[in-house]
Formats: C-alpha cells, structure tokens, sequence
C-alpha cells in the first residue's frame, strides 16, 4: 500500500475502531486512541514531502488499480503542486481537534472521535483522487460524517443547520454527477481527469459543464450568493466541527475549480471568468461588510470566512501565476487562520456558554495568555504582514493589479474591512474593564488549551515569514494548469 492509500486508510480505520470502543466508560482510552490515530496520520503526510519533486508538473505518488471494471472505474490516487499541501494540511487539523475536544466532549466520544478521523480520511481522498467516479465517492462521503458531527453535538438548531447543509451540498453535487457522466460518455467510457483534460468541447457543451460544476463547486466554497447556509452550521455547529469545516471542508469546492473547471472547461471558464471575479468581488467587499454588523462571535468569522474564500476564486480566475498560487497560498492560510479563530471561540464559549460579543469585555484582564494568542490571531485574520493570513492575500491583489487596476484595488480596500471587523471583535471582547462576573471569574487557559493554540500560531508565523516552501511546490504545477487553459483558449 502506498503512502497516499495510507493517509486516506490509515484515519478511517482507526475511526472504525473507535466506533467499535464502546460508549463513554471508557473515554479515556478513546481520546488516547484518537490521538495516536491522528498523530499517525499525520506523520504518514510528512514522508510526502521529502520525496515530492518540485521540479515536475508530473502527478506524484500514483496508484491506478482497477475498482468497477466493469464501468471502468479505477481506485487512481496523485499528487500535484496544486493539491499537494492539503493533504498534511488535512491531518494537521485532525490532531488540533482530537486536542480540543479533549476535556470538552463527554458524551459519545468514540463516536464524536471516530467521525473526525474518518472525515479526514476522506477529505485527503478528495484531494488525492485522479478518477471522476473516485472523487465523486469521497466528495459525497465527506458529508455523512459532519452531517452527524453538526445533528448530534451541535447547538440548540442542530437538526436544522444539520439538514441545511446536507441539502444544499447535495444538491449541487447531483448537477456535477450529471456532468460526470457526460464526460464519462464523451471520452469513450473513462473517468480518467487527464483523458477529461484533453477532451476537445464545444462551447455549448463547455458552458453547461462549467455551470454543473460550478453548482457543485461554489456552493462548497461557498461563493456568494449561495454562502446563506455557513453562518447557520457554523453557529450551530460544535467548535471541531467549525474549525475543519472551515479549515478543510471549503477548500474542497475550491481546489474542484482547479481540477475540474478550468481544465476540463477552459473556454468557458475564460468566457465566465468575469463573472467568478464579480462574484468574488461581492464576497469580499459585501461579505465583509455584513461581518462587521454581526453580534455572535462565530457568525462574524463565518463571514469573514466567506470574505476570505473570496480571494481565493478571484485569484483563480484573473488567469495569472501570482493569483491562482495566492489563491492557492490563501486557501492554506486561511486553514491555520480560520481554524484558529474557530477554537479561540470555543475556549471562550466552554467556559461562559455564550458566543454573543454582549457577553464579554475585559477578557486580558482574567486571561491573559489567551489573550495574546487572540491578539495574534486576529492580527492574522486581517493580514498583517509576518503571518500567514498575509502572504495570499498580497499575492492575489498584486496578481489582481496585473489582471485590471480597478480589480484590484476594490480586492485591496476589503483589507479595511476585515481589519475593521475583527479589531471591532476583538476590542468588545478582550480590552477594557471586566464587564461582568463571568468574565471576572473566568481562568486562563491551561497547558492542552495552550498546545492546541501554541501549534496553530507557529504555523500561522512559519508560512508568514518563510513561505517559499508552499510556493515552490505549487509554482510548475500552477504554470502548467495555465499554460493548458491559455492553449486550450488559442486553439
């Protein structure tokens, strides 16, 4: 079995033998359980590293087996450039989580573990998969598992958020089976992406594959303006299931974009490449707006959420190298970032039981070492330059300048307002006086709470002083990919 087989296996079985563990009798053993099995898989990821080559475009790391013969269906896993860093990326949240939910979750914990593991699994399946059907399996399978984490620990609306975002991810995805299987038809019975890459379309059927994907896609973004059911799960949702959730979960829709859109459809991804960008506009400008209204603490960052993903499709489709690797740089960042926020929220919400900003005030005062933290992190998620929240953000509006001035200027005046709202939070909820009693008897963070936060920093401050590593693995692979849509569209 090769390294790739073992980090989508390796997490899903460990997750099969803590649903086999019993019930909460024995949570300690399961939590022990859960974090060998993430620390595992984790280390599985980092051998990839040492033996990736930069040097190629080329898909790394293959296995190609047959699955379905009888479709021609194939178990056909790879990495490029593109999707490489998503899959430590992947199982570096896993161990995060295992650790916050470590005191935190006391009810059907091998059940809330396992679901974790195998939805990591799963998401570096997405991320690995080379065969149309094999990804379709696990973008789909990716669902049941947070489904149940959002229905079964999550707030008072649980079923309904649960349900809201079944439906509209589901329902995004039947357009993109339909697509799949016209590809499938057209290409004399493969679902091999590099025969799909090489398909020559007509425009007709290009603009309808790129709208099927684009259902499918955006919705899991979530582009504005299908972003409505985010701010639902999230607040519903409990604080692991936010954090991979933004961290992982929206970077599937947008590396689909890269892997399927633009090469399987680069003649009208040109065509509509104005569109995505008014669209992503949108998302950055009005998005962030409507964060800087918001009083819940976990709908204000699924907003900024939103804003974020949006310089991601902006920088995919001003067709350009600094974009599509800032957007690519920006969807990795904002994993460290968002995830951050996310689970800084959840120390505050496991100790007071509330996520409204009303709530706090004061919070240096009682809490100081998580303070720093929150400062760090917020100064992250507005972009300051040194930390990650930075580097993709920078690169999409230069990439963004050089596609049209105006483009680019109205991606760099939205850094006002993501400062705006996040320094707006962070001022109501961490300076001043103590507000009230709960504040004043709250207790500074401990030793786990400190691990958990102090990993997600350093890897917040590595990729923002010395992010050449992320970008030398993704710069042939994002020339090639660029190089194939402009060629496509010349011919």
């Amino acid at each position: 079995m090769g390294l790739l087989s073992l980090s989508i296996w390796v997490p899903i079985a460990f997750g099969c033998l803590l649903l086999a563990l019993g019930r909460d009798e024995q949570a300690t053993a399961v939590r022990w359980v859960a974090l060998v099995g993430a620390l595992v898989s984790f280390l599985l990821t980092l051998p990839l590293y040492s033996q990736f080559d930069n040097a190629t475009a080329a898909m790394q790391f293959v296995e190609n087996v047959p699955w379905i013969e009888r479709f021609n269906v194939n178990y056909h896993l790879g990495l490029d450039g593109i999707s490489f860093w998503f899959v430590p990326l992947t199982a570096f949240i896993t161990v995060i989580v295992v650790i916050a939910a470590w005191e935190v979750i006391t009810e059907r914990v091998n059940q809330y573990m396992g679901a974790f593991l195998i939805l990591s699994g799963l998401m570096i399946g997405v991320f690995s998969a080379l065969d149309g059907m094999l990804f379709y399996v696990f973008f789909e399978a990716t669902l049941i598992p947070m489904y149940l984490i959002i229905g079964i620990w999550g707030g008072p609306n649980k079923i309904y958020a649960a349900f809201k975002f079944f439906l509209y991810t589901l329902l995004g995805s039947l357009l993109m089976l339909v697509a799949l299987i016209y590809l499938y038809t057209q290409s004399g019975g493969s679902f091999d992406l590099a025969k799909w890459h090489a398909l020559p379309l007509g425009e007709t059927a290009q603009t309808l594959l790129f709208f099927a994907f684009f259902a499918a896609f955006a919705v899991k973004v979530p582009m504005w303006p299908v972003h409505t059911w985010l701010p639902d799960v999230h607040v519903e949702a409990p604080t692991g299931g936010s954090a991979v959730l933004a961290a992982i979960m929206l970077k599937l829709g947008a590396y689909g974009f890269l892997r399927f859109s633009m090469p399987i459809a680069p003649d009208a991804a040109h065509t509509w490449g104005s569109l995505m960008v008014g669209l992503s506009l949108v998302a950055v400008v009005y998005v962030g707006l409507v964060a800087m209204v918001q009083q819940d603490m976990k709908k204000l960052v699924a907003y900024s959420s939103v804003a974020h993903m949006g310089f991601v499709t902006l920088g995919f489709f001003i067709f350009n190298d600094l974009g599509v690797s800032g957007g690519l740089v920006q969807m990795i960042a904002h994993g460290f970032v968002s995830g951050a926020m996310f689970l800084s929220i959840g120390v505050l919400y496991d100790r007071v039981h509330s996520r409204e900003i009303s709530s706090y005030g004061g919070v240096v005062n009682t809490m100081p070492k998580f303070a720093a933290f929150g400062l760090f992190f917020a100064m992250a998620n507005c972009g300051l330059p040194g930390t990650a929240g930075f580097v993709g953000e920078w690169m999409v509006i230069l990439g963004a300048v050089k596609f049209n001035f105006w483009v680019g200027f109205a991606s760099a005046s939205a850094l006002i307002f993501g400062a705006a709202y996040t320094l707006w939070m962070f001022k109501r909820v961490y300076l001043g006086p103590v507000a009230n009693d709960d504040v004043k008897g709250l207790q500074d963070i401990n030793a786990r709470e400190f691990l958990m936060l102090g990993l997600l920093a350093i890897a917040v401050l590595a990729m923002g002083l010395y992010p050449k590593p992320f970008t030398d693995v993704m710069d042939v692979s994002v020339a090639e990919l660029l190089k194939h849509v402009a060629i496509t569209k010349l011919n």
